[in-house]
């Protein structure tokens, strides 16, 4: 009897403190506002003449070179790369051994103008019919232009399924960006979840516009041929330059980073989703038409009742203007879509919403805002273990310099900012947990500053899943006491 006291007294400990964790975590009353000071480089683009923008020598050699999901599911991939000289082919070699490719992918060629600026021949390449967690080599080009990378597909669709994901927003390509990026090449990271904000070409004029397309491209190439990076698309790429004579917006963009839209049944590149492995991730367009009745409310309201927790019980949410922001940079400008759509965040228990925009780091607590309105509402956001986190990392290192005003006091539904450059990582371990760190770019060293466990909303809240619980302590009581 006394050994079952102690198993009894040791649950009810544990109990406490969990509830003790959860409370502080829910209620925001232990908000931190970093004090580091961070000491930047220039806020200005790498220099074109920097081994970093260097287009691998040989007639019509492939460079550029990106890939993202090419389906639903993880199967495919769309591989991208752009060439000078002449339009094609636009063909894959791939296999599953280094050196012999047994198979042949056929894709199509754009091209496009921007002012007097003419881009190169952008090719497009869907791969697929692929295997689950496999390694797969492929070659673009031919003879002493080739060249050869590889990229590993996901585990199949499982709600124990482990991943890594990376997480960068904002990225430019100052030599902050590549601090950025060389940190988060050193990580586990298997795919980036980019939410906006490309190049910064916009910040150029006339034919420097597709110029620094051009070295973006090239810049994080070392990174985007061997991984999936899913594409958010922000403000930057919108390019509506009348004074250039160019009002199509986002054409420099979507002429050369394509998405699997049509796979998810989107009307709009800008706006889809996907699956893998364990998480279901919905990409979000903050500068297109969302509020009701239009095709991007339509579209999602329709993908939220096609996500089957079951079987991908992580729901992440990837936009480009954070809805809760305490910095005095863009401060509310993602409260329109705050109110079109964070009831259904709730609803569907989303787990996290990544964004960027404001060029620092915030992460806040589970809140909502769901019951204001401007005739007799409550004005403040209020804990909700229903809610998800929102995690803002728009620090990727671009050339308009870090947003370093944060509002003070710092309220209640912040739980850590700080203004410095860095990525992030999730790393999924199963169904019901995952780990997640923001890592600050502190002077040319990976600083880990900010991380906590993310528990899962559905598992967190299943009904089934608690009686399952309740089951395990009583037959863990039930031995003891035997």
């Amino acid at each position: 009897m006394l050994e079952v006291a102690r198993m009894l007294s040791l649950l009810l400990q544990l109990a406490f403190t969990s509830f003790v964790l959860l409370s502080s975590v829910n209620t925001g009353n232990a908000g931190i506002t970093s004090t580091f000071i961070r000491s930047e480089w220039p806020s200005t683009d790498i220099p074109l003449d920097n081994e970093v923008f260097a287009v691998p020598k040989g007639h019509n050699v492939p460079h550029q070179v990106h890939i993202t999901q090419g389906d639903y599911d993880g199967k495919a991939v769309i591989i991208s790369w752009v060439t000078d000289d002449e339009p094609g082919p636009s063909k894959v070699q791939y296999g599953t051994s280094k050196n012999r490719y047994d198979l042949t992918a056929e894709g199509s060629m754009t091209n496009y103008t921007f002012y007097k600026y003419k881009s190169g021949y952008i090719h497009h390449c869907l791969i697929d019919g692929l295997k689950y967690d496999t390694k797969y080599y492929y070659k673009l080009g031919s003879g002493d232009s080739s060249r050869e990378f590889w990229f590993q597909t996901p585990p199949k669709i499982d709600p124990d399924a482990t991943y890594h994901f990376g997480i960068i927003g904002d990225l430019g390509q100052t030599y902050n960006s590549l601090s950025t990026l060389e940190h988060y090449m050193q990580s586990p990271g298997q795919t980036v979840l980019f939410v906006g904000d490309l190049s910064y070409a916009d910040r150029y004029q006339y034919t420097d516009v597709g110029l620094r397309w051009d070295t973006w491209g090239q810049f994080v190439e070392r990174s985007t041929a061997y991984q999936p990076w899913i594409w958010a698309a922000g403000n930057h790429e919108i390019e509506y330059m009348p004074y250039m004579g160019e009002v199509i917006p986002f054409k420099s963009y979507l002429h050369r980073y394509t998405t699997p839209y049509l796979a998810s049944k989107s009307s709009s590149p800008l706006w889809y989703s996907i699956r893998r492995a364990s998480a279901h991730i919905i990409v979000l367009s903050s500068y297109s038409s969302f509020v009701t009745y239009t095709p991007q409310w339509m579209w999602l309201k329709e993908e939220l009742t096609r996500v089957d927790r079951e079987k991908t019980p992580w729901l992440i949410v990837l936009m480009h203007v954070p809805i809760y922001n305490s910095n005095e940079a863009h401060y509310m400008e993602g409260e329109s879509m705050r109110a079109v759509f964070e009831s259904w965040f709730i609803h569907y228990k989303v787990d996290v919403v990544f964004a960027g925009h404001v060029h620092a780091y915030e992460r806040s607590y589970r809140i909502s805002n769901i019951n204001y309105n401007i005739t007799s509402g409550d004005r403040y956001p209020v804990p909700d273990k229903s809610a998800p986190v929102y995690i803002t990392v728009g620090d990727g290192g671009n050339q308009e310099g870090l947003a370093e005003r944060f509002r003070d006091p710092q309220p209640d539904y912040s739980a850590f900012r700080e203004a410095s450059y860095g990525h992030s990582t999730l790393e999924i371990k199963n169904r019901t947990h995952a780990v997640y760190h923001w890592n600050r770019n502190d002077d040319g060293k990976k600083v880990a500053t900010d991380s906590f466990i993310l528990h899962n909303q559905y598992w967190a809240s299943n009904i089934r899943r608690r009686k399952l619980k309740k089951h395990y302590l009583r037959s863990v009581v039930g031995q003891v006491s035997t």
